[in-house]
């Protein structure tokens, strides 16, 4: 996988087992912020207010880096932990796992509840749509018209979708993957014998 590259959750997806009687619901959704992955939390708590727990992990930035777990009430390290550990293997991203218990009356012990919510956690990201997120740089590219045959060949050899815009001269407004920028702007500056300018946008 390149490294400008990951993938998250695409849509809000739900998978439930039952283990001795306790019923294990599985929610995960892409959540790019803190704020996002605790509102889901917080939404799910509404929803199954009933519920005797509300476990959840979530990852987020490029490498997952930015993690939180709970065990809400749990053992210590039997809810969160597993839950975390199967978005980590799943290399998913920017993206929450909640898991719902409804106690069924018979206890699973510390052992039997890491297993049963590492299984929940696994099936709802074994079922959700993932979705492959590019990290990109806007990129403004200036060229006259007798270069634009040579700029939109670079873009279309790396696969960068553009839309000129003509005026007394062509501009190319473009995001191009983070690790193809000094690329790009080497192949644009050698390719029109440094005729074309470029801008690197915030």
């Amino acid at each position: 996988m390149a490294t400008d590259e990951y993938w998250t959750v695409a849509a809000e997806t739900r998978a439930e087992i039952t283990i001795k009687r306790s019923v294990f619901l599985a929610c995960a959704l892409h959540s790019p912020a803190r704020e996002d992955a605790m509102a889901y939390v917080e939404r799910l708590r509404k929803e199954f207010f009933d519920a005797v727990h509300h476990c959840f992990a979530y990852r987020l930035g490029q490498h997952g880096l930015d993690y939180r777990m709970s065990d809400d009430g749990e053992p210590s390290g039997t809810a969160g932990k597993p839950i975390l550990f199967c978005l980590q293997k799943a290399q998913l991203t920017d993206s929450v796992v909640v898991v719902v218990r409804y106690f069924g009356g018979i206890k699973l012990g510390t052992g039997g509840l890491a297993r049963a919510y590492s299984e929940a956690a696994t099936d709802v990201l074994a079922s959700c749509p993932r979705r492959k997120v590019v990290q990109t740089r806007p990129l403004s590219i200036f060229c006259t018209y007798d270069d634009i045959a040579r700029i939109t060949g670079l873009l279309e050899e790396l696969d960068i979708p553009f839309l000129p815009i003509y005026a007394d001269a062509v501009t190319f407004d473009v995001d191009v993957p983070q690790s193809q920028v000094d690329f790009v702007i080497a192949q644009v500056t050698s390719r029109t014998n440094a005729r074309a300018g470029y801008s690197l946008r915030d």
